[in-house]
């Protein structure tokens, strides 16, 4: 019978589980499913969810010792260790939940560092250098902040245009990307779609608009995506000042690593905030962080 473990990371969009070996980190079993129905609002219902998909890769063939969730939503230690609870006791294997941007640095192989996550939201995470305490800056939601994030960078180029409209300013392209991109004739409706059709969850769709108008040269497309980034490593250098370990700096999410003028961004406000400290993209799926977070607690 096989020691294993098991890692998932559950994200905005996907959730991916690992079932590996526990002394070789070699995988056994492997599953992605959609997050739609996860939450963090009840404990119970989010152990049920997760339960329900981890339950057929506990296989009886391995002995499971342990399962590490990077759990998207899970904003603060006290709440982590309630869902574990809640989930130890769902599956009836030992569990420790984190919040999935610490899933980056162990995926990176690496053990201290700061995980920057910049997708449909953001969130930079890192553990203090001396108590291990856990810190976090950013993560505040699509509406007050998340900057870098598609939803906010979105967000932040409509409240641009809107501006520029306010002032009487030429329009250079960025506003005609919104449009087109929303599918709505003119600024009153853009603001309504944005405002009361889906909302916020809807807004990070639309961020291939800002980015395209800003290779067209809109330069308040450009501004906008200079600010996002600037804004996370601001956080990033926040987390320092706080105590983090900030040796190394572990980059992911879905607009992040697709986007190299949000990369660059972010890479030229670190630069100035942090000298000498690097920045790398991810290339190992999150998950791995999991799985590996899991075999340390076999070690």
């Amino acid at each position: 019978m096989t020691t294993a473990v098991a890692g998932v990371d559950v994200g905005g969009t996907k959730t991916r589980m690992q079932l590996a070996d526990a002394g070789t980190g070699d995988v056994l079993a492997d599953l992605t499913v959609a997050s739609s129905g996860w939450q963090t609002a009840s404990l119970p219902q989010a152990a049920a969810w997760l339960a329900s998909y981890l339950q057929p890769l506990l296989d009886p063939g391995h002995e499971v010792r342990h399962v590490v969730v990077g759990a998207h939503g899970c904003e603060t230690p006290d709440h982590c260790d309630r869902l574990a609870r809640e989930l130890t006791g769902a599956i009836g294997v030992a569990t420790t939940v984190v919040n999935d941007a610490e899933l980056l640095v162990p995926a990176a192989g690496l053990t201290g560092g700061v995980g920057v996550i910049a997708g449909t939201g953001a969130i930079v995470v890192g553990r203090h250098r001396v108590t291990g305490a856990y810190l976090s800056a950013g993560g505040w939601g699509w509406v007050l902040g998340d900057e870098g994030s598609g939803s906010a960078l979105v967000r932040d180029a409509a409240r641009a245009v809107l501006g520029h409209a306010d002032e009487g300013a030429d329009e250079d392209g960025l506003e005609e990307a919104l449009l087109r991109s929303f599918g709505v004739p003119g600024l009153p409706e853009l603001a309504a779609v944005m405002s009361w059709n889906g909302g916020v969850e809807s807004w990070g769709a639309h961020v291939p608009a800002v980015f395209a108008a800003a290779e067209a040269g809109s330069a308040t497309a450009d501004a906008v995506i200079r600010a996002g980034g600037g804004s996370l490593a601001r956080l990033v250098a926040c987390l320092a000042r706080r105590g983090a370990e900030a040796g190394a700096v572990v980059v992911a999410g879905g607009v992040i690593s697709n986007q190299p003028r949000l990369m660059a961004a972010f890479e030229n406000e670190l630069a100035s905030q942090l000298p000498g400290v690097a920045a790398s993209l991810l290339q190992a799926p999150p998950v791995r962080g999991a799985v590996e977070l899991a075999c340390r607690t076999q070690r």
